[in-house]
């Protein structure tokens, strides 16, 4: 174990953070089971979560207009040719540790103005429960005016055939091919965009509008659900299917793709802080075994049931 790593264990718990790794969670065991997968690797994208602040997902191409004044920031996707500015600042950065006692850790980073013309600092605090783990950001506008804010986590689940994911929204956006916002297709109710099938069973990268309740994901081959409770202000949710992949991304975040760009639109989720003003957003973890009767209600698909059903569904959503 690294000296730069953070275990952390409580009752059925086991959490081993990384501080100087973007404040991202290696480790996420319960029962001695992975919850989130297990870091396989020492890139930022091996890991299994990491904070999204001071936005999430994707600023086209960098550029937003403040105060008059065009923000322009770089590329930050390491690794990969990509013109967007991506999942804010905190993932790449260093955090220290504030505090750390018996099944709690807390996480802080702070970032100078510079290119983000604006100075903030955020928090992440890990609870660890007797039934659930908890995840409690805090971010503080430190500038002299108004900073567009958001605030989500970026966690990866494992998924084969079998995974489900159940979650209940109004709205799926459509993207460009370089996943940016094109067309959102709301319905008048919160539906299940997969309609009860495995997860796999759809490629998509995008982010679902007006949740209502909470998310589900169950894996019956692991006798292992979970459910996933985000506080209100974290009502939208980017689901990333990777096709062939072994994990599936479901990221519970307080804005859509691109926010600071639709300013006109109401229903982005973003806010915008004032100098001094903190914004605070939590996502609770509730593991859970599965019963009998969830293993006959969510089976696992074999390999050419996958395929024909992945075959029947249009292609989505990336356009």
């Amino acid at each position: 174990m690294s000296d730069t790593h953070l275990p952390l264990s409580y009752g059925d718990w086991d959490l081993i953070l990384a501080p100087e790794m973007g404040g991202s969670i290696l480790v996420l065991d319960w029962l001695g089971k992975p919850v989130t997968r297990r870091a396989a690797g020492t890139s930022i994208w091996d890991v299994a979560s990491y904070p999204l602040v001071p936005f999430s997902n994707r600023i086209a191409h960098g550029r937003f207009m403040a105060d008059g004044k065009e923000v322009a920031l770089a590329s930050n996707f390491p690794g990969a040719e990509d013109t967007h500015t991506i999942h804010g600042f905190g993932w790449l950065g260093v955090w220290g540790v504030e505090a750390i006692g018996r099944g709690y850790a807390v996480l802080s980073y702070t970032y100078e103005a510079g290119e983000w013309p604006w100075s903030f600092n955020a928090t992440q605090r890990f609870d660890l429960g007797e039934e659930e783990m908890t995840i409690t950001l805090t971010l503080r506008n430190l500038g002299d005016s108004a900073m567009p804010a958001g605030l989500g986590i970026h966690p990866y689940f494992p998924c084969n055939a079998a995974t489900t994911y159940h979650a209940l929204h109004r709205g799926e956006w459509h993207n460009t091919p370089d996943c940016l916002p094109l067309m959102l297709d709301e319905r008048e109710h919160a539906i299940d965009w997969w309609h009860g099938r495995p997860v796999a069973t759809r490629n998509v990268d995008t982010v679902y509008t007006q949740r209502k309740g909470p998310i589900t994901l169950r894996w019956p081959d692991r006798a292992l659900g979970l459910t996933i409770n985000p506080s209100a202000n974290l009502g939208h949710t980017v689901v990333y299917t990777p096709g062939g992949a072994d994990h599936v991304c479901v990221e519970p975040v307080s804005h859509s793709t691109d926010a600071v760009n639709r300013k006109d639109d109401a229903s982005t989720g973003l806010v915008w802080l004032m100098p001094g003003e903190t914004m605070t957003a939590s996502v609770a973890l509730r593991p859970f075994e599965l019963t009998r009767n969830d293993h006959v209600a969510h089976g696992a698909l074999d390999s050419r049931q996958l395929a024909t059903r992945r075959d029947a569904l249009p292609a989505v959503h990336t356009l």
